[in-house]
């Protein structure tokens, strides 16, 4: 039998899932809605779209072609959100640098994205000083500054606001091809070279939608309308800011971006601009949690996304206790991210908020579209027991289809035709997902597998801890033992003994295996983090073993 295509008439418009579409709901439907940057700047909807049509002008009169890359060093602000529209608009690609990649990786990406236009912000003109006679074929600079800044010796093409007021109005975008490449960034690897990551429009377009779908449909909590206040805490650097602002902008909602992130001025905006819906590392809440300002102000009603690394039951308790909306939401830069979030029925908001937490606290459901499996060796699923493991492997409408320019490492990654995260999980009946550790952090002790995130979390409920991370050891006897790296919270006074002894009761409860108490347990002064804020194990090893 014969697939039956529909009949298309000449005349048809053939619609393509583009980025410039994504403009057209917030202009209808509120256009005055505010856009507000730190105390630098407050736009509209209606700003929004004259300052993109404004950049496109400024783009091509400096020979931006379609094909082009844009590179952006910047901190989170309205320039960058203009620059997530107007670059792929025009046809070109945008590469959103990690500002906090050192030096020479930021040089070999945006060496081996081949950018052709570099905006950078004044805050980075001593790492561009530091690379730039390094650079092979960037043509063209454009400055970002909030305020005047100090001599350089770069050759700037012009000022960003400079170069807006000077330039046209209005700019008329073309019809691409939704298969056009629209954005390129580097994950952030603990070994070896970044790995460039690329999304088309039709890809931004369906991750944008899935998300909308997922958390327009939740009743009771979590949800993202029409009359949230949105302020990122995540960089925009780092997978589009989990594809949230083209979420914001197509609801049309307020948006409020902090620049370079400090709890003082994250905690001062959620308050004054009435900040409604985040999304943030651990990390970044368990800072703003601690903050002394925190205590004074009203939290309630704030509903934030945690991801980029596992969220203990204890911060999620601490968060629900400030009235904090706190749930899980999981991906990697390779999966646009977001492809499950951890959103609970109407009858579990009615559990206590142990019981609540534990749900909160797992990776969660599939978005709409996205066929997720906790799959064997053979890609086979496992059963829905909440008990036997496998890796996550996806497929989606919007996952990278690779990796730039690396056929080898894109081949590994798309193994057997599903995308392979590397995340070690089960699932329940219900097809909540929770990951127990990643495939290359268990914990294997005489024969038997320890996960590393099942000890952080418990040792997390520890009083006297601030931060914990677990990593395997090598032994002789028992090939691996688990040692636990423990940083206190200030003004208290963590034993090594102790916490090790609060590890083994839950052995003995049978919690978790007895093994755990082979754990040797080590006081830090600091837990080594990547770029974006995650527990950097592959440093934590090669420092403590």
């Amino acid at each position: 039998m014969s697939e039956m295509l529909i009949p298309r008439t000449p005349s048809a418009h053939n619609y393509q899932l583009l980025i410039k579409n994504m403009l057209y709901t917030p202009m209808v439907n509120n256009p005055d809605q505010e856009i507000v940057y730190r105390h630098h700047y407050r736009g509209t909807y209606r700003d929004l779209r004259e300052r993109v049509c404004r950049l496109a002008s400024v783009l091509t009169g400096l020979g931006v072609k379609p094909g082009d890359t844009v590179a952006v060093m910047d901190w989170d602000s309205h320039r960058y959100l203009e620059m997530f529209f107007a670059v792929p608009m025009i046809g070109a690609v945008l590469h959103t640098i990690n500002v906090r990649l050192s030096p020479e990786q930021i040089l070999y990406t945006i060496d081996h994205a081949e950018d052709d236009v570099l905006f950078v912000n004044s805050e980075f003109l001593p790492i561009l000083e530091q690379i730039r006679g390094r650079i092979d074929l960037v043509r063209t600079y454009v400055l970002i500054a909030d305020e005047p800044c100090d001599a350089h010796t770069v050759k700037f093409a012009g000022e960003y606001e400079q170069l807006l007021a000077q330039a046209a109005s209005h700019f008329d975008f073309p019809d691409l091809d939704e298969n056009t490449r629209a954005t390129t960034f580097y994950t952030t690897g603990t070994t070896g070279l970044p790995k460039g990551v690329y999304f088309s429009h039709r890809q931004l377009v369906m991750h944008t939608m899935g998300l909308l779908a997922m958390l327009g449909s939740v009743v009771g909590h979590g949800g993202f309308r029409r009359d949230d206040v949105y302020m990122p805490m995540t960089p925009m650097f780092h997978v589009h800011a989990w594809g949230i602002p083209y979420v914001a902008t197509m609801l049309g909602v307020k948006q409020v971006y902090p620049g370079r992130y400090s709890p003082d001025l994250l905690l001062e905006l959620k308050e004054k601009e009435q900040v409604t819906f985040s999304h943030c590392v651990p990390t970044i809440m368990h800072m703003l949690l601690k903050h002394p300002h925190a205590d004074q102000m009203d939290l309630s009603g704030w509903k934030l996304i945690i991801g980029g690394a596992a969220m203990s039951r204890t911060l999620c308790l601490d968060a629900l206790s400030r009235g904090i909306d706190v749930f899980t939401g999981y991906g990697m830069s390779e999966t646009c991210p977001i492809i499950t979030i951890s959103q609970l029925t109407p009858g579990m908001l009615a559990l206590s908020p142990e019981e609540q937490a534990m749900i909160r606290c797992r990776t969660g459901l599939s978005l709409p579209l996205v066929e997720l499996r906790v799959a064997d060796s053979t890609l086979q699923e496992q059963p829905w027991d909440g008990k036997s493991s496998g890796e996550i492997v996806v497929r989606a409408p919007w996952l990278s289809q690779g990796y730039l320019k690396d056929h080898k490492a894109s081949e590994r990654l798309w193994d057997g035709g599903y995308l392979h995260t590397g995340d070690v999980a089960v699932r329940d009946e219900k097809g909540y997902v929770r990951i127990t550790d990643r495939t290359k952090d268990v914990i294997k002790v005489a024969g038997e597998w320890i996960s590393s995130l099942e000890l952080e979390d418990i040792v997390a409920h520890h009083h006297a801890v601030a931060e914990v991370a677990v990593i395997g050891q090598p032994d002789e006897k028992w090939g691996e033992r688990p040692l636990v790296l423990v940083m206190a919270k200030p003004g208290e006074q963590a034993n090594e003994k102790e916490i090790a002894h609060h590890l083994r009761q839950y052995a003995d409860k049978g919690v978790v295996s007895k093994h755990v108490v082979l754990a040797r347990v080590r006081l830090v002064e600091a837990i080594d983090k990547t770029s974006v804020g995650k527990i950097n194990k592959v440093a934590l090893r090669e420092k403590y073993l």
